[in-house]
């Protein structure tokens, strides 16, 4: 999996949404594009902010069980799959707020640097390595920039 934190890697990424428009249809699933910006800001969200509260107990530990894995491992997300409540946008958005949101939000990334995110503790999962989140990022994103074609 290509690093989030190259710089290389985000200007591909950073094309990538520049070749969305606010028109641009998703190829499956229900998320406007404005709501799929939205949707994938969330998980910045939770890495640079206090907006969402951090998993505890039992919940913690079945999600670090049964859903870490699928997050930050390799295999590509399946399409149309299931995803966590926090991430459900169903109102509508402002293209250009959201896209500018994310492209913010993934310099700001890449600037801290791998190192910044070693052993950061993450809502869901507890402490990850800096693959880790640049897995949880970079997957996330490639597969809702595939989904609208990008």
């Amino acid at each position: 999996m290509k690093s989030i934190f190259d710089k290389n890697e985000l200007d591909k990424t950073l094309q990538r949404i520049e070749n969305l428009s606010k028109d641009s249809m998703p190829q499956w699933g229900k998320m406007t594009v404005a709501q799929m910006l939205a949707h994938c800001n969330v998980a910045y969200d939770m890495a640079y902010t206090d907006k969402y509260p951090k998993a505890t107990g039992f919940k913690k530990i079945m999600l670090k069980l049964f859903v870490k894995s699928a997050v930050v491992g390799p295999k590509p997300y399946p399409r149309n799959g299931r995803t966590a409540p926090e991430f459900l946008i169903t109102n509508d958005r402002t293209f250009t707020v959201e896209k500018e949101k994310l492209v913010s939000y993934l310099k700001r990334t890449q600037e801290l640097g791998a190192v910044h995110f070693e052993q950061k503790e993450s809502n869901s999962f507890g402490a990850l390595t800096s693959q880790e989140w640049s897995t949880l990022f970079g997957k996330h994103l490639d597969h809702h920039l595939t989904q609208f074609g990008v």
